[in-house]
């Protein structure tokens, strides 16, 4: 039987510019864990955010924060 790899997420809810808020969006604990930190995970979001936009055809507005979601 195949194991699960155990890859652990760390969850951010995210304001844009225009003030909308997705919620618990998932970023890899070891981009979090990085030498470039924020910088990183805002990287991380963008990427993603362009990947979704890419499948939607809806682009996504500048990010105005980014907040780590506790517990």
């Amino acid at each position: 039987m195949k194991r699960r790899s155990e890859t652990s997420f760390v969850q951010f809810d995210v304001v844009y510019a225009d003030g909308t808020l997705t919620s618990r969006r998932k970023v890899l604990q070891s981009v979090v864990d990085s030498f470039e930190g924020e910088a990183a995970v805002r990287a991380a979001i963008e990427a993603q955010d362009r990947d979704i936009a890419l499948a939607s055809g809806r682009s996504r507005g500048a990010i105005r924060t980014i907040t780590r979601v506790r517990g």
